[in-house]
């Protein structure tokens, strides 16, 4: 592909309109629910992750500030409405909506991706703990060099033939 505003644009590589999601977090004891709308990570999001690094500045907050928008694609946070700076009193936002925002912000961007590749390496992890396996790894273990304290209590090397070291 000729990299091409028509081409990028063909090929989605713009981020659009914000998505509208719902969600839902505990507070008090409540559940509560809210609609809001995530813009897709851009160049403006990427350029507030730089900012917020290169500042010393709180890369989370600067995430949902980013990120978390109206239907129009303005932000709904600052930076210091997350953290609380912006009113001490009113303080930080909340965790539990704090972790449902990045939640939909990850479900948006496609961060954390499809359970699928998660069970392909759950399955491969369980798969090397089996019993067919582990007699894979004895064998292996069996051909190669251990090592064991000397009398001088430091470890020294012996081949698994049984066969001790010069140094004893």
């Amino acid at each position: 592909m000729q990299l091409s505003i028509d081409n990028l644009k063909t090929a989605g590589a713009f981020t659009g309109v914000p998505v509208e999601k719902t969600i839902e977090w505990q507070q008090g004891g409540e559940t509560l629910s809210a609609t809001t709308y995530v813009r897709p990570m851009s160049y403006h999001s990427a350029v507030s992750d730089i900012t917020a690094v290169r500042g010393g500045g709180d890369i989370v907050a600067s995430r949902i500030a980013a990120c978390i928008c109206d239907a129009e694609g303005k932000a709904v946070f600052s930076v210091a409405d997350i953290t609380g700076e912006a009113d001490p009193e009113r303080g930080a936002l909340d965790g539990a909506l704090t972790m449902e925002l990045l939640r939909v912000i990850g479900e948006v961007t496609g961060l954390g991706k499809s359970s699928a590749s998660s069970t392909e390496k759950t399955s491969s992890s369980t798969s090397s703990s089996s019993t067919a396996s582990a007699g894979a790894r004895s064998k292996k273990r069996g051909s190669a060099s251990a090592t064991r304290k000397s009398g001088s209590g430091r470890r020294t090397a012996t081949s698994t033939a049984g066969s001790t070291p010069a140094s004893e």
